[in-house]
């Protein structure tokens, strides 16, 4: 399957990887402060027009 080497190298590359994601997130975290102020907002409204259409679109057939 993998080889022992394989295995270390993605587990070190997933390490870093997730690590310099979250560094940078926080570095930018009073830009997206900012400019994202209601996303959460649209998220929920996104996620209820998908659950209305869903129900809508099954309760017909």
């Amino acid at each position: 399957m993998f080889s022992k080497g394989q295995l270390i190298f993605a587990v070190l590359f997933v390490l870093a990887f997730t690590l310099l994601m979250i560094w940078s997130y926080r570095k930018d975290l009073a830009i997206h402060r900012r400019y994202y102020k209601n996303t959460l907002a649209i998220l929920i409204a996104v996620f209820l027009v998908i659950a209305i259409f869903t129900l809508l679109t099954f309760s017909l057939h």
